[in-house]
Parts: C-alpha cells; structure tokens; sequence
C-alpha cells in the first residue's frame, strides 16, 4: 500500500476510457491537495489524442505541485500497467520537475 504525507503526497492517477485523472493526496490527514484532469478548459480544447492529452495532465499536476511546494512524491499508478497513458501522465510530471 502507497501512502503519501503532506511533505511527499502521493500522486495517483485514474483513468477511464476517455478520461484521465491525476491528484495529489495527503494520506495521513485525508486531503487532496491539488487535482488536474482532462476535463479542464484548456486540455478539452487542446487538439491530440489520449496519450497527448495525458501528457498535459502530467504537466499542469507538476505546475500545480510547484505552486504550493510540492517536489518530490510518491507515484501511485492505481493498479494500471506503466503504459500508454499512465506512463505519459508520469513522463510529463517528472519533466515538469516532480521527482518520483
């Protein structure tokens, strides 16, 4: 079981047939910290397919962790293989400067 604190939240990624979720969560006090999703305005409107749209969802969770302090956490693929979008979820956070 991955646990994350409020120092190194843990980032779990959800995925469905056509979207996919990313949050950042404090287990210890049961909070979500920052959440990012394909749903928000500006990815629906960007053009590409799935992976693609992953890919922004991983950099806006990255630009919403640095914006209260986050750097390092613990990633949690929610039981879903390290592949197509889960791992352009990740992919793009790490670049966008999270460390797992």
């Amino acid at each position: 079981m991955v646990l994350g604190t409020n120092s190194t939240p843990r980032l779990c990624v959800y995925r469905s047939n056509s979207q996919i979720y990313a949050q950042l969560i404090d287990d210890k006090s049961g909070s979500t910290l920052a959440n990012a999703s394909s749903l928000e305005k500006d990815i629906v409107s960007a053009s590409g397919n799935k992976t693609a749209k992953a890919a922004l969802v991983g950099k806006l969770i990255a630009e919403k962790a640095k914006a209260i302090n986050i750097e390092k956490v613990i990633f949690d693929r929610n039981g879903y293989l390290y592949h197509g979008r889960v791992k352009s979820v990740a992919e793009a956070a790490r670049e966008g400067g999270l460390k797992f």
